[in-house]
C-alpha cells in the first residue's frame, strides 16, 4: 500500500513539474536561462541551465554558504535566510556570465517559504524574471 501511495505521488509531482517546464518554454522561447530550484529537507539548489543546450552554466547551494558561514564561526541562521543567501549568489554568478534576465522553474514546488526566499534574493541581485 505504501508503494502505490508513493508511486502516485512521484507520478503527480513529475506531471506538476513537466507542466511548469512546458510553460516556461512557451513564455521564454529559449531566449533565456531557466533559474531551477531543488530543495531538499536540508539544503536548497539553484542552478541557471541554458535550455537549448541544456547545459549548466552557473550553480548555487546553501552549502558553499554555510562553509563559508562556518569559517567565520557565526552563529546558525534558518533555512529560509540561507534560501535567500543562495539566491543573492546565484545572482552574483548570473551577473560574472553577463546574464541578467532569466526564467524562473520552480519545479514542483509550491511558491513559497524557502523557494520565494531564493527568488526574492535572485531579484534583490539584479535578476530579472
Amino acid at each position: 500500500m505504501a508503494k502505490d501511495f508513493n508511486k502516485e505521488k512521484w507520478a503527480k509531482r513529475k506531471l506538476k513539474a513537466k507542466r511548469v517546464r512546458t510553460k516556461i518554454k512557451k513564455i521564454s522561447g529559449l531566449k533565456y536561462p531557466r533559474l531551477s530550484v531543488f530543495r531538499s529537507n536540508r539544503h536548497i539548489y539553484a542552478q541557471l541551465i541554458d535550455l537549448s543546450s541544456g547545459h549548466v552554466l552557473a550553480s548555487a547551494s546553501d552549502i558553499e554558504i554555510s562553509s563559508k558561514e562556518k569559517s567565520k564561526k557565526a552563529e546558525s541562521i534558518n533555512k529560509t535566510d540561507l534560501a535567500f543567501k543562495v539566491g543573492e549568489l546565484i545572482a552574483k554568478k548570473a551577473k560574472e556570465k553577463n546574464i541578467t534576465k532569466v526564467v524562473f522553474d520552480r519545479g514542483f514546488y509550491k511558491y513559497h517559504g524557502r523557494v520565494k526566499a531564493l527568488a526574492e534574493g535572485a531579484r534583490k541581485n539584479g535578476l530579472i524574471f
